[in-house]
């Protein structure tokens, strides 16, 4: 997102919402990683957004862009095309060439939003592309209080401290291997938005 359009948003989300960012100081300078996160709103890629200076790139369910305005829309965010529940070997090239760029890819690892300040199950599609990516992971916590964003609404974005991508490396595709991976992810993006005390 541009500065002055990322400053302007930012402003923007101070006034309409009792906005909060945590964590920040783990949010490396440079681009390259993966950032995953829970996912609550429509507004979560714009949210994650505001504190990142590299450029920040993440998916969207196909159908988001057969409207040509919401297209153009998510596109000037930073989203891309993609069908759910599809890990092709295509989709691996295009995230490793974002991240090669130097630019954050944004992950949603449940797959779809979820309604309350509880994380759901992990895809293990998105748990290979962040393994084989050979980048660091970022967890993030989005919460806010009932099941939709409103005028006013305590929003707070948590980032978590920095996953190694060593930490997540793999020697195959094992269902076990990505399994492990996805716990992982989801266990510290599950300590961020229910607590450390989660089970």
């Amino acid at each position: 997102m541009n500065p002055i359009v990322r400053g302007l948003v930012r402003v923007a989300f101070h006034i309409w919402f009792n906005f909060k960012i945590e964590g920040a100081e783990n949010i490396p300078k440079e681009g390259g990683i993966v950032i995953a996160s829970n996912h609550r709103s429509f507004a979560d890629p714009v949210s994650i957004t505001i504190p990142m200076k590299p450029p920040l790139k993440y998916m969207a369910r196909d159908t988001l862009f057969k409207n040509k305005i919401i297209a153009l829309f998510i596109r000037i965010l930073g989203a891309f095309p993609v069908k759910r529940d599809t890990a092709s070997t295509e989709l691996f090239k295009i995230c490793d060439e974002i991240l090669r760029q130097g630019k954050n890819l944004v992950i949603f690892p449940e797959g779809t939003r979820q309604y309350e300040n509880k994380v759901g199950a992990g895809k293990a599609g998105v748990a290979m592309i962040a393994a084989r990516s050979g980048a660091d992971v970022l967890p993030c916590g989005i919460c806010f209080e009932g099941k939709k964003l409103h005028f006013r609404s305590k929003l707070t974005i948590r980032f978590g401290k920095i996953i190694k991508a060593e930490e997540i490396a793999v020697g195959g595709s094992s269902s076990k291997e990505m399994r492990l991976v996805r716990d992982k992810i989801m266990g510290a993006i599950k300590e961020l938005v229910e607590g450390p005390d989660a089970s």
